[in-house]
């Protein structure tokens, strides 16, 4: 009978070498240098390798997992689109923007080229990281660029690469500075009523209608330059803006429509200064119901460059007034209303605004108005509770 073999009687087996798996997606190899490489085809078919190398084998097989997951999502961004430089791919966003006022594609292509291409716009839209634009920022602020301008570039660096992101060219804006976009303008001048009549009296007679429209109407000079007579009923005491005049570059002087949809509006003028007016359309303004009712001595249209050097720094210094522009009368006529007790909205109206944002710079109060509102809530609250006034107890003794 054969005698039975004991399992621990039988020959030890030697463990079998288990055979690697291999990746479901992509590739890992280890470099001489001791680093890993991770490569994967993507959507597109093309063999690429991640921008980096690795110090583990793990941390590359991390990596390939995560952008497996970005194909799978559809989140995948092809490396090689951001390739394009800013100052190429910021002068193709301004040409494709569509429904852009003349003013506003000259504004852009300024800032891009006079503050941004210099720092940025060599750089391929993927090199550019957050550090990056912090760096930009703080050169122009450093080179005595006003805080007003590179706001506006900033906020132009900001669309583009948004829209980076949208065509998926990057995956994030590096544009993350909280508040670098926003414009924190110095309090505008704003004169008195007894002022803006010095100036009137002081400047050329041409120019007097001009100025007292401006102060006591909240116009632009655009919009001031581009009225016709046909837009001013002096028997209803109104002005309608419906184009404004404006120079562009390499065009010369240009009706276009007016800053904004709110632009388009219908100014009551207090009757003040409707003698004025009517004395001005009698002496100075074209002729016809589309003549420009502010002409320039040669009966031209209103040049602003001319206007600020042969007229205005003279009427100032005739007036005993500081240096100011002529814009900051629109903001005296603003403050005007305000004070008269115009509400926001009736601002934003008389404004051409669509947002609250600019009238609420003329909310703020005087100290005349906080004792007026005082007065009158004295009196209201003392007739609430039958106490007599100082006044009334004045005359009771």
């Amino acid at each position: 009978m054969a005698k039975a073999v004991s399992a621990s009687d039988k020959e030890p087996q030697r463990p079998r070498k288990r055979k690697a798996g291999k990746r479901r997606f992509g590739r890992v190899r280890q470099l001489p240098s001791g680093r890993w490489q991770a490569r994967y085809a993507g959507p597109d078919g093309i063999d690429r390798p991640a921008p980096e190398t690795f110090a583990t084998k793990t941390d590359a097989e991390v990596w390939l997992t995560r952008k497996e997951a970005e194909i799978l999502d559809d989140e995948w961004i092809d490396p090689d689109a951001g390739k394009v430089n800013l100052g190429e791919y910021g002068r193709d966003w301004i040409d494709e923007r569509p429904n852009l006022r003349p003013r506003t594609v000259e504004l852009y292509r300024y800032l891009l080229r006079a503050h941004i291409v210099p720092t940025l716009g060599d750089k391929s839209l993927s090199d550019i990281k957050d550090a990056y634009v912090r760096r930009w920022r703080k050169k122009l602020l450093d080179s005595g660029t006003s805080e007003i301008t590179v706001a506006k570039a900033y906020r132009l660096l900001r669309a583009i690469m948004g829209t980076a992101v949208d065509d998926q060219i990057i995956k994030r804006n590096p544009c993350r500075i909280k508040g670098a976009g926003e414009e924190k303008s110095p309090e505008r001048a704003a004169l008195t009523v007894q002022q803006v009549y010095r100036l009137a009296d002081a400047i050329e007679p041409r120019y007097r209608a001009l100025v007292l429209l401006a102060a006591f109407g909240g116009l632009r000079w655009g919009e001031l330059a581009g009225l016709q007579r046909h837009d001013l009923d002096l028997d209803a005491g109104t002005v309608r803006v419906e184009r404004q005049l404006i120079p562009i570059t390499g065009q010369g002087l240009v009706f276009t429509a007016p800053k904004s949809s709110a632009g388009r509006r219908t100014v009551a003028i207090p009757d003040l200064i409707l003698d004025d007016l009517r004395e001005h359309i009698k002496d100075f303004a074209q002729n016809g119901e589309e003549g420009l009712i502010f002409a320039g001595p040669d009966d031209g249209p209103l040049r602003n460059s001319n206007f600020n050097r042969r007229i205005w720094p003279q009427a100032l210094q005739k007036a005993g007034l500081p240096k100011i522009h002529f814009h900051d009368l629109r903001h005296t006529g603003n403050a005007l209303a305000a004070n008269a007790g115009a509400s926001i909205r009736e601002l934003m109206e008389r404004m051409g605004h669509a947002s609250t944002r600019a009238a609420m710079r003329y909310q703020h109060s005087t100290m005349e108005r906080q004792h007026e509102v005082a007065r009158k809530l004295d009196a209201f609250a003392r007739g609430a509770l039958g106490t007599p006034s100082g006044t009334q107890r004045a005359r009771k003794r």
